[in-house]
């Protein structure tokens, strides 16, 4: 089986492109593209679009009438699920980390444009109480007679990497085109796990040379790998695909988080201020700065060897850039 003998519904404007990125591949040694998932389109794109296409096709399959999910507070996925939601005239419920904010900057006001109902949890108390208010919100569906579907964290499950392996076989045939080879490394953010698992996935079948390394945004290693693992073996089950990995297969990097989830890191401020003034690319604070912080870092120590062809997945999040605009301006 491929991805695309799955339940799908197209949201996004895809293929979105690879773009060469000469003039900062030339600072850090290495043959670096872009593969622009920020073009995604749907409800302000990104890589939650692939994941969507899946696990929205589920959710009319079921009749679903309320998606319920949760994320931090400029959650690039709560606001497509958002988005999508007003689509398929479902209710969508946002179970979100943090305090209700002075004013809606971002991922948030795109929230509210896109009517959600939004409910804030106090951000250490968030792990104990997202789970049980989740279920809550859909128990209260349910008493009204509504059918509802929590989506998890970051629609990272086996079916939303299917996004991510479909994406691998779209980069394939727009390299073949090219008469271009594969990637030597594939170089990603992580956040919730989904969008590597499925790259492993698709990596694994389509390109066997090529390593995929996943930059933490939010947790250590040992949860990634152990997470990732499972998730990419049950992933292939679904396709019928005999691959598995032990947690030491997948490659993470954890030391660019900086102060903790949601929260610019020096590092990866820096790095969206070089990526915009030598080509043009908005990073954002949460996910993609603190990923090219890690990726330049990785070709400084040679963990990445010079002359590397090298594929940087754009995940979006662009709208994280405005709440974050004074730390921007002054770094």
């Amino acid at each position: 089986m491929t991805p695309d003998d799955f339940p799908r519904v197209p949201l996004g404007f895809f293929p979105t492109p690879i773009e060469a990125l000469p003039r900062l591949g030339a600072e850090l040694g290495i043959e670096l593209s872009i593969k622009r998932d920020d073009y995604s389109g749907f409800g302000g794109g990104g890589n939650k679009v692939r994941k969507l296409e899946f696990l929205m096709a589920e959710a009319l399959a079921d009749g679903v009438e309320v998606i319920i999910t949760t994320g931090g507070h400029q959650s690039n996925h709560a606001r497509m699920v958002a988005a999508a939601a007003c689509k398929f005239g479902m209710k969508a419920v946002l179970v979100l980390r943090g305090n209700p904010p002075a004013e809606y900057q971002g991922n948030l006001l795109l929230d509210r444009l896109f009517g959600a109902e939004l409910e804030f949890l106090e951000p250490t108390a968030y792990f104990t109480q997202v789970d049980p208010r989740m279920e809550a919100h859909a128990a209260a569906a349910r008493e009204r007679g509504q059918k509802a579907q929590i989506i998890p964290l970051g629609g990272a499950n086996a079916t939303g990497a299917l996004g991510y392996v479909r994406a691998v076989a779209e980069m394939d045939a727009q390299l073949r085109v090219a008469g271009q080879a594969a990637p030597d490394v594939i170089v990603v953010p992580a956040g919730s796990g989904g969008t590597l698992a499925g790259l492993h996935v698709g990596a694994r079948q389509y390109w066997p040379g090529t390593r995929v390394i996943g930059i933490s945004v939010s947790r250590d290693a040992a949860w990634f790998q152990q997470r990732i693992s499972s998730m990419a073996a049950d992933c292939a089950r679904l396709l019928g695909w005999d691959q598995a990995w032990s947690p030491a297969d997948i490659l993470i990097e954890d030391g660019f988080v900086g102060p903790g989830y949601g929260m610019p890191s020096e590092g990866g401020v820096a790095a969206i201020h070089r990526m915009a003034r030598t080509e043009g690319v908005l990073l954002d604070p949460v996910y993609t700065g603190k990923a090219v912080d890690g990726l330049a870092v990785l070709c400084r120590n040679g963990a990445i060897p010079p002359g590397s062809r090298v594929v940087f997945v754009h995940c979006g999040g662009s709208p994280a850039l405005y709440p974050f605009a004074k730390t921007l301006v002054e770094a």
